[in-house]
């Protein structure tokens, strides 16, 4: 499991809950990768359904958080839309 990257006891209260999200969809993007990596180490196809499965959900708690991160921070959601449009750029050459 993945440590929490910062002493949430020396964050400002006023940004504390930006950084539980943030925290948050550290863990889910971890899940995502277990669950997709003990996926590739079986040939049993049951179990390879259902840890798909379970890597899907977690991609959706990451979208879930990501929804919420963007509105508590204006500026995380406009460098999202510079990274996407950064990407689309380079992507044209």
């Amino acid at each position: 499991m993945s440590k929490v990257p910062i002493d949430l006891d020396r964050i400002k209260k006023e940004d504390l809950d930006r950084e539980i999200i943030r925290i948050a969809m550290i863990a889910e993007l971890d899940a995502v990768s277990l669950y997709e990596q003990l996926e590739s180490m079986t040939d049993n196809p049951n179990l390879q359904a259902v840890l798909q499965d379970i890597a899907l959900e977690e991609k959706t708690h990451v979208g879930e958080l990501q929804t919420l991160l963007l509105q508590f921070d204006d500026e995380q959601e406009k460098e999202l839309i510079k990274g996407r449009e950064e990407v689309e750029e380079l992507l044209k050459k």
